[in-house]
């Protein structure tokens, strides 16, 4: 399979084409240094054989903001030191930080804008971006990646809604491209020409008078003519439509291009690749062979190989899916695809974030702060004599489901429906034995079954199936009358 395939990046090489994005685990302190719990986070998707694993975001100056990993100073090289070496030692990811400058925001709702910077604000930026990956050099990472998507200050600059009218000037687009390449020729004259640098930038801005593809291309192309080594894609995940809780500060994933940036259950598999493929093939018609790394709800083996055997990405990114299950390349390389826990999309893990609480999974068993480790000994969950005593009824515009309770070490279960005689999909995953599906349609035939999982991804054989037939609703004007 190709997603087994190692890629060169750069002067270093990732083990397989699977990259978990930089995803905030609020498992950092105020004081921004490294403790055991981020490393452990780390070190479980390298004991997964996670190709390449790219730090969560890491500032490279003071500012306020909660729990945040930080490289703003020589003082925190140590602990990032210790996290490559534990890496290192569990297994053979590539492993990179995201290093990222922001600007203020207030729980009045005031935030910082782009021309509110001065000239030596933005010197001091550039600078600040150099010697934090000067520092991330030092501490013994494979490379570094700029962050330069959602709400965040590169972000902001290559934004159409950029209000600066001097030399970065957010009416033309080479305006809005030289603070990213003032930053990239900083890190360069930092680390040398011999080590990694990547890039996450937004492949569409999803806000109004926001950036879309045309313009995602030719910033790829600049950056690939810069020398990233790497170009890893998002959408959305911008200030300037986020909703205003009162007293709290602007969280950027709470409007609809927040919804975008992580979509949910609501939306279809890889709403996103379209984007990473034209970008990829703009790039490359150009003569640049930057890998490009495609991200947003990919979460099945064969819909991951199927965009790289198509060359519509050289690498896959799947960060809600690698935090419900580190070991998905694992599982793919000994052929248990059927073990894999698979991430539902609910995003309990963005809410918790939103909150500034510790980021875990809904999927695993309650109260623990990292994944669980598999456990190849262990017993699948199973119903006595195989029956679930699955039922269903259609009642008020909805399916209510129950069965019985699985015996064995069950954290879950998992809920397969088939619309219309279509392929068993997940619909949802719950801890006990109810589910109400209230996204029917009637006229339409649907079949469900369920199977019980454990910490490890081991499941069940799937319960008897129950099909229950929709009427199509009279809708008569009179009945009120």
């Amino acid at each position: 399979m190709k997603i087994l395939d190692p890629i060169r990046i750069g002067t270093a090489t990732a083990p397989n084409r699977i990259a978990v994005p930089a995803m905030v685990t609020r498992l950092s302190g105020e004081d921004g240094f490294v403790n055991q719990g981020i490393i452990d986070r780390y070190v479980r998707y390298a004991e997964g054989h996670v190709g390449l694993i790219v730090v969560e975001a890491t500032a490279i100056h003071e500012s306020k903001s909660g729990p945040l990993l930080r490289l703003s100073r020589d003082d925190f090289v140590a602990g990032h030191r210790e996290m490559v070496k534990q890496v290192k030692d569990a297994g053979p990811s590539m492993i990179v930080p995201q290093i990222i400058h922001f600007m203020k925001v207030a729980r009045s709702g005031w935030r910082q804008t782009l021309d509110m910077l001065s000239p030596q604000d933005i010197d001091k930026i550039v600078e600040d971006f150099g010697t934090a990956a000067a520092r991330a050099r030092e501490a013994g990472y494979d490379g570094v990646e700029l962050h330069s998507a959602h709400a965040y200050t590169l972000s902001s600059f290559l934004s159409r809604r950029n209000p600066r009218r001097d030399e970065f000037d957010g009416r033309t687009l080479e305006g809005r491209l030289r603070m990213f390449g003032r930053v990239m020729a900083e890190v360069r004259k930092r680390v040398g020409n011999d080590w990694p640098v990547g890039v996450r930038f937004l492949a569409e801005e999803a806000i109004k008078d926001g950036y879309a593809l045309p313009d995602s291309q030719r910033i790829a192309l600049r950056m690939a003519q810069l020398g990233v080594n790497y170009i890893s894609l998002s959408v959305g995940g911008k200030f300037e439509d986020a909703v205003h809780k009162e007293g709290e500060a602007l969280y950027p994933y709470t409007g609809y291009s927040g919804d975008r940036c992580m979509p949910g259950e609501q939306y279809p598999p890889m709403p996103h690749v379209h984007l990473a493929a034209s970008i990829k093939e703009f790039v490359n018609a150009n003569g640049f062979d930057v890998p490009v790394i495609s991200a947003g709800k990919i979460s099945e083996p064969a819909d991951a190989e199927r965009l790289l055997q198509d060359g519509k990405a050289d690498m896959i990114g799947m960060a809600r899916q690698l935090l419900a299950d580190p070991d998905w390349v694992r599982k793919v390389a000994s052929k248990r695809e059927q073990s894999i826990v698979r991430c539902i999309y609910c995003n309990v893990c963005k809410q918790l974030d939103e909150n500034f609480k510790l980021v875990a999974c809904f999927l695993w068993p309650k109260g623990v702060e990292q994944a669980p480790h598999e456990d190849t000994t262990a017993d699948a969950p199973a119903w006595p004599d195989g029956d679930a005593g699955l039922t269903a009824k259609f009642e008020n515009g909805a399916v209510k489901l129950a069965w019985k309770r699985a015996t064995g070490a069950a954290t879950g279960y998992d809920v397969y429906r088939v619309e219309a005689d279509g392929t068993p999909r997940i619909v949802e995953a719950v801890k006990g034995t109810k589910f109400v599906d209230r996204m029917v349609l009637g006229g339409l035939a649907y079949a469900y079954h369920v199977k019980a999982y454990d910490a490890s991804g081991h499941t069940s054989p799937p319960s008897q199936t129950v099909r229950v037939e929709l009427p199509i609703p009279a809708y008569d004007e009179t009945a009120h009358a």
